[in-house]
């Protein structure tokens, strides 16, 4: 393997850095893998909005990115190109709101390379002194925007995530840079986590704040680091006052949220009682993937031109 060293710079020799000392936790919001309402992309953008910042470190995009597969937008001026968005992948140093510092690993998820990408970025690990690496995702669900968001939690040690029941047991997925990133770290011996938030299948191509405000309280409570929330509470607040409004016009969306709500319930139900009977109700409601279908297919209706509404 080529060395790692050569596809990161960082600013400043990491020996001679004070964040060192504090051993910081790196938060790692990488976008490009499944991101759902956007929860990932905008937990990046909101910490780098709310919180003063530095580059501590940056990657060679050029070795990493594939850029036909995800071309940078360019912006064309009536006779010339005005601008090019650049990509960047880096890591950051912030503080957070009781003055803490921590980092934090955001920008695109690379498409090459990606065994030397994680061992680059696990030698920054030791040479900045991260205590623990926290990476977050958004997955589509059947879930309603009616519920309390829920997440699924993992770790290289079930000590790091005590109090966060498995919503799955064992399954196959496709494999991204971040989780190979933390499932390396594992095998390091060095404590790795993340949390995959719940996004409701009909909300999942709009943004939808409400999730990145359930992944960065999750982080604060497993950190014990005090991120700022409030702008997200608000554009969550209106995101879902403008859903609601949709869904009380009743129809087909309000009866299918409903069931979904009713499945959620009766699933949160045999979270605390698994020996309890289900109702029989219960054992008639649709399945997650016929709800989801069924949501989505009516508000895509509502989304096309000419259709009654618009979600936002």
């Amino acid at each position: 393997m080529l060395d790692p060293r050569e596809l990161y710079e960082l600013t400043e020799e990491a020996s001679d850095d004070p964040i060192v000392q504090h051993r910081p936790v790196m938060l790692e919001a990488m976008t490009g893998v499944v991101d759902a309402g956007n929860a990932v992309g905008l937990a990046g953008e909101h910490l780098l909005t709310a919180l003063e910042h530095r580059v501590v470190a940056t990657f060679d995009i050029d070795q990493l990115l594939d850029y036909r597969s995800r071309r940078p937008a360019m912006i064309f001026s009536e006779d010339h190109w005005e601008s090019y968005a650049e990509p960047v992948l880096a890591i950051y140093q912030l503080r957070d709101e009781s003055d803490v510092p921590f980092l934090l690993l955001t920008g695109p998820e690379p498409d090459l390379q990606w065994k030397r990408f994680s061992a680059a970025v696990r030698g920054l690990v030791a040479e900045l002194g991260v205590r623990l690496s926290v990476g977050i995702n958004a997955i589509p669900m059947a879930v309603p925007h009616t519920r309390p968001a829920s997440l699924t939690a993992h770790a290289s040690r079930k000590e790091l995530i005590v109090g966060h029941e498995p919503w799955l047991r064992r399954l196959q997925v496709p494999g991204s840079a971040g989780h190979l990133v933390e499932y390396e770290l594992g095998h390091d011996g060095r404590d790795a986590m993340g949390f995959a938030v719940h996004v409701p299948h009909y909300l999942s191509q709009t943004t939808y704040p409400a999730a990145t405000e359930a992944l960065l309280t999750s982080i604060s409570k497993a950190t014990g680091l005090m991120l700022p929330l409030d702008g997200l509470r608000s554009a969550a607040m209106a995101v879902t006052d403008e859903v609601n409004n949709q869904i009380a016009q009743g129809g087909e969306a309000a009866a299918l949220v409903q069931a979904l709500e009713e499945q959620y319930d009766a699933y949160q139900r045999g979270r605390q009682n698994p020996e309890a009977p289900a109702a029989e109700n219960e054992e008639k409601l649709p399945t997650a993937d016929e709800l989801g279908e069924a949501l989505e297919r009516f508000l895509a209706e509502q989304s096309e031109p000419g259709g009654p509404n618009t979600l936002p």
